[in-house]
């Protein structure tokens, strides 16, 4: 098996073995530190050993031993069914639902990941018979749902890395947040603050003024009496940007449990007189972050000069909170008298 692969910014200082550890989730890590000791794998063209951290840009170049992966026994691929929004020979665009994992769990590395069932799509889509490996260029967190880009080559990785890094490339997403925004209509506001690892709680990101710059547009998309629609834009594509700058500027996720504070929202919450059915034990409305990568744009690399724009789907949960919030909570201007 030979392949390159491109460090990506958001995996800076990651180091060798677990990043592809991630880039092919189901090889072992045992198997891939091996191969590392033995030479089929170089940073940049040079040796590297399994600890090795790695930068943005560096290409990791693999040759795995087909003999030894052939002895490998098969894993289960998980099972996940995928929609795909676009295709071409150069992208995928895929539907991502919520509460599915971008990389391979740590600790169990067959549980159903974006990565692995991307493996088992490629196979599926490759009309000549072959395989392709799909290559994840930007993250959605775990809860987050909607439009994921994919490159089908290095090429593709490397010219949609560039693009991302030259703002070429928008993404678009659907916050539902606390709280009335007082941002007009057809208006936009940038929130722009710098972003750092939080040293109090690992794995979490907080606005700090020696983090890295960091600005996110806002515009007002449908509201409600107590809370808000947001179209957020990320202008920069920092760990947990949209999550902290809107927690930051007082209008966190409704259902966020990092940085807001809720884990679920439930109709009771928002429904004035609301009456529990008894004996039942109320589901709620959702219980993920309310967020939705909604739509995503970049420049073709089929066609060049044309435009690429693809949206996901609002997803039933996110949907059906809403429809209720329309319904219990329309704004204040859309009250009866």
């Amino acid at each position: 098996m030979n392949d390159h692969l491109v460090v990506a910014g958001d995996l800076a200082g990651i180091e060798l073995d677990e990043y592809l550890a991630r880039a092919f989730p189901l090889l072992g890590k045992r198997f891939l530190r091996r191969q590392v000791r033995e030479g089929r794998v170089l940073v940049d063209g040079g040796s590297c050993v399994p600890s090795q951290r790695l930068r943005t840009d560096q290409v990791v170049s693999v040759d795995f031993d087909e003999d030894a992966l052939d002895e490998l026994p098969e894993p289960t691929a998980p099972e996940v069914a995928l929609s795909v929004l676009h295709e071409d020979e150069h992208v995928l665009v895929v539907d991502k639902p919520a509460d599915l994992m971008v990389e391979p769990d740590r600790w169990d590395p067959l549980r159903p990941n974006l990565i692995g069932a991307l493996h088992a799509l490629a196979g599926n889509l490759d009309e000549d018979g072959g395989r392709f490996r799909p290559r994840i260029v930007h993250r959605l967190d775990k809860d987050t749902s909607g439009a994921v880009l994919v490159a089908k080559t290095i090429e593709a990785e490397r010219e949609l890395a560039r693009a991302f890094e030259e703002g070429r490339i928008t993404k678009h997403y659907l916050a539902l947040v606390e709280g009335e925004h007082p941002l007009a209509d057809g208006e936009h506001e940038v929130i722009d603050r710098p972003l750092a690892p939080d040293g109090k709680r690992g794995g979490t990101m907080v606005v700090r003024a020696d983090g890295k710059p960091s600005r996110t547009r806002l515009s007002v998309e449908q509201r409600f009496r107590g809370f808000t629609l947001l179209r957020c834009e990320p202008l920069t594509g920092r760990t947990h940007q949209l999550r902290v700058h809107l927690a930051w500027a007082g209008f966190p996720l409704v259902v966020d449990p990092t940085y807001g504070r809720r884990s679920s929202l439930a109709l009771s919450e928002i429904k004035p007189g609301y009456r529990h059915k008894p004996g039942r034990a109320e589901l709620p409305l959702i219980d993920r972050l309310t967020l939705h990568a909604v739509r995503v744009e970049f420049d073709s690399l089929a066609e060049p000069g044309r435009r690429v724009v693809v949206e996901a789907p609002v997803p039933r949960d996110l949907q059906r909170t809403l429809k209720q919030l329309a319904k219990v909570r329309p704004p204040r201007s859309a009250r009866r008298p």
